[in-house]
């Protein structure tokens, strides 16, 4: 949610579509996912016969951020079985949100990390794909599960995923950075843009040689300190470009909204 809050104060129309049944980007966003009301799971139901019809725009609501969001839940775990007996399940998201894509100038598609009927939806409904990481559980391994699972959806589907930009979060900092030129030096390297075919990644060295591997598949990377701002954030229910947008997890999440601002 800390790219849909700076592309808001940009000010660029921003909807987010929370696919996670975990909801973490609707809690974060200050809504209650137990709260009532239209959800992300109401509009999916809506193509099984004899649930009331719910449209994407009538399960949107407005956030104290600014930013427009479809809200999740955890009954939306129990979607997933429904959407097996809908012939073209997997571009359910893509035509719902065809049906708001003129309100907005960006929209915003938080998936489950796992693969399933929600990650693929969103993945096809994507124009731009972009992939995260925690350091704290990134390997090599997984991230060749999740190109693997791009060619899956390739030859199931017809419809080619490419992943456009990584985020990898929580980068831990380099004590030799620190005799490098200090913290200010590395938040100002981890802030700027990478640059070239293959990105340019500074601040963090990856486990395994994983970075490496990253750059030979995405062409922009982008690596995140770790902030304590970003929790502060998401227990107060709006995103860090409202709390404290010059922590240095801000000012790279302002760097990442700038280059996904010119995609649109």
């Amino acid at each position: 949610m800390s790219v849909a809050g700076f592309l808001v104060k940009e000010g660029r129309r921003v909807l987010v579509i929370d696919l996670d049944p975990q909801a973490n980007a609707t809690i974060s966003l200050g809504i209650n996912p137990s709260g009532g009301g239209n959800t992300i799971y109401d509009v999916l139901m809506s193509r099984i016969e004899d649930y009331p019809v719910v449209t994407m725009r009538e399960a949107i609501r407005e956030t104290r951020s600014g930013i427009d969001l479809v809200p999740s839940t955890l009954d939306l775990v129990g979607a997933e079985p429904f959407m097996y007996k809908i012939n073209d399940r997997f571009h359910l998201i893509a035509n719902s949100v065809a049906q708001v894509k003129g309100a907005y100038d960006m929209v915003l598609i938080d998936t489950p990390p796992s693969m399933g009927q929600f990650m693929i939806n969103g993945l096809i409904a994507a124009d731009h794909v972009v992939v995260t990481f925690d350091r704290g559980v990134f390997s090599i391994r997984g991230f060749d599960t999740l190109m693997t699972i791009f060619s899956d959806i390739k030859e199931m589907v017809g419809d080619e995923v490419r992943p456009a930009m990584a985020i990898l979060t929580q980068w831990e900092i380099l004590a030799g950075a620190q005799e490098r030129g200090g913290l200010g030096n590395l938040f100002q390297r981890l802030s700027s843009r990478f640059r070239g075919t293959q990105g340019e990644v500074s601040g963090g060295v990856a486990p395994d040689g994983a970075l490496d591997a990253i750059r030979e598949k995405i062409p922009v990377v982008y690596t995140v300190p770790f902030s304590r701002e970003v929790d502060e954030a998401q227990r107060a229910g709006v995103p860090i470009s409202h709390h404290s947008p010059e922590c240095p997890a801000g000012v790279a999440y302002r760097q990442i909204a700038a280059v996904i601002s010119g995609w649109s």
